[in-house]
């Protein structure tokens, strides 16, 4: 029983520290999941769920971040890809 309350302790201790490090870096899922090298599924999870019950404010903070970069995706991907071929047609 010991080793289930380490390993419960260890899960809420990243997801407090996803949540500042999307805070402080206005960082979005994907860019959250590489730094901890876990999931964008983990990433949501510990965000939306796990936070809500250890720190509820901490949550709103890192939610509000994540719900600005989704509405925000559609931007930054049509650039991605206009960038994309500008270089592409660049190198002909």
């Amino acid at each position: 029983m010991r080793e289930y309350n380490l390993h419960r302790a260890q899960i809420e201790e990243r997801a407090v520290m996803v949540a500042n490090y999307i805070i402080e870096h206005n960082a979005t899922v994907r860019q959250a999941a590489g730094q901890f090298g876990v999931s964008k599924s983990t990433v949501h999870k510990d965000v939306t769920e796990r936070l809500l019950k250890i720190n509820p404010s901490l949550a709103a903070q890192a939610r509000k971040i994540l719900d600005i970069n989704k509405s925000e995706r559609h931007i930054r991907g049509g650039m991605a890809t206009k960038d994309k071929y500008l270089r592409e047609r660049h190198f002909e």
